[in-house]
């Protein structure tokens, strides 16, 4: 558990104001990023973060959040309670400023917090402006002060109060609860829950033995988070599901200022999975920490390479991309808040150069002492990357004799493609059609101005259990990957992609769905911004269709048959179930799959990159017990073809 400080070193004299709240109602996403559901998150967060301050220094062990079925949403911290005296420049209660001026708090100055996890700064008085309503209550030396607050505008001065309207269960600290205003936030004022608890679960990572409640009232779901490991913790929840080929590296430093604590974990998967944090901000670009640990890993693996491997074995330095392969890892940097810089409006990428060198330099010399220490698993970790660069030099191969190849054939694009007339890229599209009788159709029923057609036979290869020089010598993959025309691997550039709507047309039953998922997977580990950048799509053709005389009505589900039937029961209409694609004619196959005006397109996206990482290493890995205990868990949801 945390201890506990005394709250007379916070007072009033640490609080230091900067400019008042007007702008902040005129432009709200200058302070919180959007006004979308993202901007309601981001509210809730910066509450979470004044106690997570606290926390950092060293004066709470213990945040708990409620969201109220009402909309509103309190948060407590068992810290000092911000400062209720009078401050004498201004006349006014330092609660109030905190509350109603923008920047004016204890991070602005030097004493109060050194270290601070707020992701803009702005904290408590930008909520204020952007909430309908708002009660800020502090208990310090067994008094209850409070303020009420509209849309930023207090209704009375702070005064104390025998009870707590907001019942504070600890004996110091501050409870926040307000009403996101829905004169800002007009799409929604409720909070993306699951990813909110993912966000408080990120951050008791980051702070050891510091308790998170949340409770939210009206799922009725209670969670608790409480980590005594901080990112190892993390690393060892990272790395969930995977083989690990080493025991965990774990290094904390200091340089200067600069407090600097980095997890290393190499596992038997192909993906790189790295996360980076400044003062508990998720800083999801990176910057110059993760520049800074890069720089320091590769050059530390090389030296240690290059005493240990032969010279048949060691034909040049490693790349970084060979030291991505399988890498997890996270770097955590805490350094003065008033030091930090960010580029960017996001505030996700760090931008202090001083962090990259201190960094680069601390990380260097301990992995140099850690492989000498441990050979064993520093022979591991080299012998994993030794594979990565061998594939790396037989996937440039494959792909140098793919591409001559098709030089020496005269076209450069497979022969079964059907390319379109279009050649601006935003303009087209092209389906990945699973067989030759539907790629007839296909190519038949298509507008040829704008729509290209690739058949291709057949399950795939799982390019889950695959390196790229295996998967690239696939002649389903090899067609495929030069008809989409970005590239692969090293050479990937998503912006030579021939089409920006890319399609997988596979037939409705549970043979379609398997292949479908083959494809998933391949886009997803080896094509991954094509997903990230929103061009992968998934085809909806229909189930069945029911015909009485010249009518025609297709049902997409089982669920739309049995609606149709029950609401159709004395009609005689002829139910027709489509075994595949090829049983449709290029009409059908046009009108109900193809036609822009009439289909359906399910686009691929990914919300969370880590838990997809997770969900398909499970499901398309080699490690049968978790995909077991996931089939019989969800087997009741499931569709069958009988």
């Amino acid at each position: 558990m945390a201890t506990k400080g005394q709250a007379n070193d916070y007072g009033v004299d640490s609080i230091v104001i900067l400019e008042g709240l007007d702008p902040v109602r005129k432009r709200p996403g200058m302070y919180i990023g959007t006004t979308s559901q993202e901007g309601v998150n981001h509210t809730i967060n910066e509450i979470v973060d004044n106690g997570i301050d606290e926390a950092l220094a060293g004066y709470a062990d213990t945040i708990r959040i409620v969201l109220e079925e009402n909309g509103y949403m309190t948060v407590y911290d068992n810290g000092r309670g911000i400062p209720v005296d009078v401050i004498p420049k201004y006349k006014k209660s330092a609660l109030e400023l905190v509350m109603t001026m923008l920047h004016a708090g204890g991070k602005f100055g030097q004493g109060a917090y050194k270290i601070s996890g707020g992701l803009h700064g702005v904290g408590a008085s930008v909520v204020n402006a952007l909430s309908e309503h708002l009660i800020a209550e502090v208990k310090r030396d067994g008094q209850i002060h409070c303020q009420e607050y509209v849309r930023g505008v207090p209704k009375l001065d702070v005064r104390a109060v025998s009870t707590s309207m907001l019942n504070i269960p600890f004996e110091s600290g501050t409870a926040i609860s307000f009403l996101p205003d829905y004169k800002i936030f007009k799409e929604t004022i409720k909070i993306n829950y699951l990813k909110f608890k993912k966000q408080i679960k990120e951050k008791a990572y980051l702070i050891p033995k510091v308790m998170f409640y949340i409770e939210n009232r009206k799922e009725h779901d209670k969670t608790a988070y409480y980590f005594e490991g901080g990112i190892q913790s993390l690393l060892q929840d990272m790395n969930k599901g995977k083989k690990t080929i080493h025991s965990p590296i774990y290094m904390k430093d200091v340089d200067g200022d600069i407090e600097i604590e980095v997890a290393i974990q190499f596992n038997d998967s192909l993906i790189e999975n790295v996360h980076t944090f400044v003062n508990v901000i998720n800083t999801t670009e990176g910057g110059t920490h993760l520049t800074g640990f890069r720089s320091a890993l590769t050059k530390a693996i090389n030296t240690y390479s290059s005493k240990i491997l032969s010279g048949k074995d060691f034909k040049e330095n490693f790349s970084g991309n060979d030291i991505k392969e399988g890498l997890s890892a996270v770097v955590y940097v805490k350094m003065p808040s008033t030091n930090l810089q960010f580029e960017g409006q996001t505030k996700s990428k760090l931008g202090n150069s001083e962090v990259q060198s201190a960094v680069q330099t601390k990380v260097n010399a301990y992995l140099d002492m850690y492989f000498e220490e441990n050979p064993r698993d520093g022979r591991e970790i080299i012998g994993k990357i030794l594979l990565a660069q061998r594939a790396r030099f037989a996937a440039k191969a494959a792909k140098d004799a793919v591409l001559r190849k098709g030089a020496l054939e005269g076209s450069a694009l497979p022969g079964k493609l059907a390319d379109c007339q279009e050649k601006d890229p935003t303009k087209s599209e092209i389906f990945i059609v699973e067989g030759d009788s539907a790629g007839g159709s296909a190519k038949s029923g298509r507008n040829r101005k704008f729509q290209a057609i690739l058949p291709l036979f057949g399950k795939i290869l799982n390019t889950e259990r695959y390196r790229l020089d295996r998967v690239i010598t696939s002649d389903k993959f090899k067609d495929l990957i030069v008809a989409l025309g970005s590239g692969i691997g090293e050479q990937f550039e998503i912006k030579n992609a021939r089409y920006h709507k890319i399609i997988i047309m596979t037939d409705a039953d549970i043979d379609g769905s398997h292949i479908k998922t083959l494809y998933l997977t391949f886009f997803f580990r080896h094509l991954t911004p094509l997903v990230e950048g929103g061009m992968v799509y998934v085809a909806v053709p229909p189930l069945f269709k029911a015909s009485r005389g010249k009518n025609k009505i297709y049902l997409f589900t089982d669920e739309d048959l049995k609606k149709f039937t029950s609401e159709h029961n004395n009609e005689a209409w002829n139910i027709q179930r489509f075994k595949g694609l090829g049983e449709m004619n290029s009409d059908e196959l046009w009108e109900t799959t193809m036609n822009p005006d009439t289909r359906i397109l399910k686009q691929v996206t990914v919300d969370d990159m880590e838990e997809a990482d997770e969900t398909f290493t499970m499901l398309m890995g080699e490690d049968v017990p978790p995909r077991k205990k996931f089939i019989t868990t969800h087997a009741r949801l499931a569709e069958l073809d009988v």
